[in-house]
């Protein structure tokens, strides 16, 4: 009699992926809650390059601590600045949004990114698209455009701006994809700050130049440091943990893991600024919600296809 087959393990290393990327979606939005608080004293766009500049410094202290700062190389390293500025870019218009937006409105709004990265994904990296998820983008986009129209009508054109930040978070996907096993999560971290720091302190330069009061600095008071520190080493920690989370799990497993965010989004806008959203933005949160999550399963359903197919060509191991 031949011994039975061993239960396969990865599916603990899968929960525990599970795991931690739920940690940090229900942690991203207490740093969008201590930005949008910040917005009170601060311009955004300073808020954004304390984000940047105070995640570059965790990773070079976390470096020389541990691994040494050999570990903050970069293999590329205009690539992986360019991953930086077009992060910067949506952090920049995210917060200036939250400086008159609820955090939950702002966030189901940005959840439309899914479905830009699958417009992206075939216009730029050639990827296959079906009439399925085309579907499934066009009803996330309707569920954005739900949320929008009130909100264009009393916050004007700043309700665009998650869309925005959605679009230049999906670009830094795209580029990710291309760089995806370069370079440890040290230099990751370190790069993309490097890069943000680099664009908004230009951006910051020119606003100044111009006058424009989002972009103009002032001196903050302790308080205030101590809030940027504190939105800085959330950026670094959540992030260190979404990135050891796809080490874990497929991207299709944990992407509708993403959408944990409106929970605490929701939560921490209720109790820290009496923001509740109201029927037509939950129907448009659940258009989005729902649309992404079906484009998640489409992807996990295609990707198992393919491996199937390619174990079939391949042929067992001899």
């Amino acid at each position: 009699m031949s011994a039975p087959l061993p239960i396969p393990a990865p599916s603990i290393t899968v929960m525990r992926g599970i795991a931690l990327m739920s940690f940090a979606m229900l942690m991203v939005p207490l740093m969008d809650t201590v930005a949008k608080y910040l917005t009170g004293a601060l311009p955004p766009l300073q808020i954004t390059l304390g984000r940047f500049a105070f995640q570059m410094l965790f990773a070079f202290l976390t470096a020389a601590i541990g691994p040494g700062l050999a570990a903050l190389k970069a293999p590329r390293l205009w690539p992986h600045l360019l991953r930086g500025f077009f992060l910067s870019g949506a952090s920049a218009c995210f917060f200036t949004a939250l400086k008159t937006m609820p955090i939950a409105d702002a966030i189901a709004i940005f959840f439309v990114e899914p479905m830009i990265l699958t417009v992206l994904s075939a216009l730029l990296l050639g990827e296959s698209v079906g009439p399925r998820r085309w579907s499934a983008v066009f009803v996330g986009l309707i569920g954005a455009m739900i949320i929008i129209r009130p909100g264009f009508t009393e916050f004007g054109p700043t309700a665009l701006l998650p869309l925005a930040a959605a679009f230049l978070f999906a670009l830094y996907l795209v580029i990710t994809r291309r760089l995806s096993g370069e370079g440890s999560m040290l230099s990751v971290q370190f790069s993309a700050g490097l890069g943000g720091a680099i664009l908004l302190g230009a951006l910051t330069v020119g606003g100044t130049a111009a006058g424009i009061e989002d972009a103009t600095p002032v001196m903050p008071d302790l308080p205030s440091w101590g809030l940027l520190a504190i939105v800085g080493a959330i950026s670094f920690f959540a992030h260190g943990l979404i990135v050891k989370a796809f080490a874990a799990a497929p991207a299709s497993v944990l992407a509708p893991f993403n959408y944990l965010e409106i929970v605490s989004a929701t939560l921490f806008g209720y109790l820290v600024f009496g923001d509740f959203p109201d029927g037509p933005t939950w129907l448009g949160i659940a258009l989005i919600v729902g649309s992404g999550i079906y484009i998640a399963h489409r992807e996990h359903r295609l990707s198992r296809a393919e491996m199937a197919a390619r174990a079939t060509r391949t042929g067992p191991p001899d």
